[in-house]
């Protein structure tokens, strides 16, 4: 029961039960407890807006009244460019900047181009316990205390990215697990939480021609065991926290540049193949071994993302696919309840809140439904501001990142809900 253990330290060392301490939340699945407005707009239940220095899409994430981002600043001229990748801390309640932090100046070499819908700080920070854990995929990793101070850094496991980097990390037990899917040797490792020293780093075993992919890692319990479930070029692996040994892998063929994080649920994980034929799978966790002819459920196409994450809610699967068909699904049988085209192209993974899914789409178009097998929409909402970065929830506000700015929405008093 020892990797059950670890589990469940990852959840309780994380947050408080209202925060929102990594990408998509306390459980990384993007459900959130309590409530959030339905209505906003550039003038609409908004509490404060503050603008963010440089570039950046990774999403905020929200602990003990605190917002933390992180991004990327390019100085220097045309020949001799500069880039300081950042960690900030926002007050929740006002929106002032409390601390902005250089983590690394990456050198040339780690200055590789990247893709337009990308920025040189994706990846989602995690808060942990007293404190925070940014990451900059190839660039490194680091720990700071709230007080935006550096505890350790980890730049060891360069590897060549494709368009940058994307996937976050993920906490289990003493470990810091995160993909390194580059242009070739693909691996996941692990790094200490406490002094950021290597614990493991598995190769990718692959045959997938284009070998780079952005996934998140999910940490999940199957029958008292952990297994840390990572999509990749060509395979989705689960591997066990200690060692990083490889308990089972599904192969998709020669999808990569895999975004979506899974979710897990009914014994299942749910999990997209990435381009250029993708296809949603529902894969049983319970095998050891390739488990590519044995342990499939149901597959579907049509409406399957490329970059959003899905959604479980009870036995729905709820899917934003790109291009912006929304699609509302069986989760033990691949049926399909309803598909509907809510608009726009979509990067951000959606949210689940009190009965509700909220879309959002690359235009700032923030979309409410309802959490249910017949399709019914509650609002549309527009920002008129792009964004690629997913919502946080925290106290009943929502927290949207844009191009420039970050957002805190807030139900104001007397407001229709």
């Amino acid at each position: 029961m020892r990797s059950l253990g670890w589990l469940l330290l990852c959840f309780a060392s994380a947050a408080q039960a209202e925060d929102w301490p990594q990408f998509r939340g306390p459980t990384g699945q993007g459900v959130a407890a309590g409530s959030a407005p339905t209505e906003w707009g550039p003038k609409t239940n908004i509490a404060w807006k503050q603008a963010i220095p440089g570039a950046g899409w990774s999403s905020p994430v929200v602990v003990k009244g605190k917002v933390y981002l992180t991004t990327s600043v390019l100085g220097g001229d045309k020949k001799a460019k500069t880039l300081s990748l950042r960690a900030l801390a926002i007050d929740a309640a006002t929106g002032k900047i409390v601390w902005n932090t250089e983590i690394f100046q990456p050198t040339a070499e780690a200055l590789t181009r990247i893709h337009s819908k990308n920025s040189h700080a994706s990846p989602t920070p995690i808060v942990d316990g007293d404190r925070l854990i940014v990451h900059f995929g190839h660039n490194g990793t680091a720990a700071l205390d709230f007080d935006g101070k550096i505890l350790w850094k980890n730049d060891e496991l360069f590897y060549r990215p494709v368009h940058g980097n994307g996937g976050a990390p993920v906490i289990v037990g003493p470990a810091i697990v995160f993909s390194a899917d580059g242009s070739e040797d693909p691996f996941v490792a692990a790094i200490d939480r406490n002094t950021g020293k290597v614990l493991w780093k598995t190769p990718r075993e692959s045959n997938a021609r284009k070998k780079f992919a952005f996934s998140t890692p999910l940490a999940i319990d199957v029958q008292g065991e952990t297994q840390i479930v990572s999509p990749g070029p060509g395979i989705v692996a689960a591997y066990e926290p200690v060692r990083g040994k490889e308990i089972w892998r599904f192969n998709y063929g020669e999808g990569y540049s895999v975004v979506p994080r899974p979710v897990y649920g009914h014994g299942m994980v749910f999990l997209s193949s990435g381009y250029d034929e993708p296809k949603f799978y529902a894969i049983r966790v319970d095998g050891r071994g390739d488990v590519t002819k044995s342990h499939v459920v149901w597959t579907m196409r049509k409406g399957s993302p490329l970059t959003p994450s899905p959604i479980l809610k009870g036995d729905e699967l709820y899917l934003i696919a790109d291009n912006g068909i929304a699609t509302c699904v069986d989760a033990k049988t691949g049926s399909i309840h309803w598909q509907e085209r809510i608009g726009g192209a979509h990067s951000a993974s959606p949210l689940l809140i009190d009965g509700k899914i909220y879309f959002l789409s690359e235009d700032g178009v923030g979309t409410v439904v309802k959490a249910d097998k017949t399709y019914e929409l509650i609002a549309r909402n527009e920002m008129n501001e792009k964004t690629l970065a997913s919502y946080a929830v925290a106290d009943g506000a929502l927290y949207l990142r844009t191009e420039k700015n970050l957002y805190r929405i807030r139900q104001a008093a007397g407001a229709k809900k």
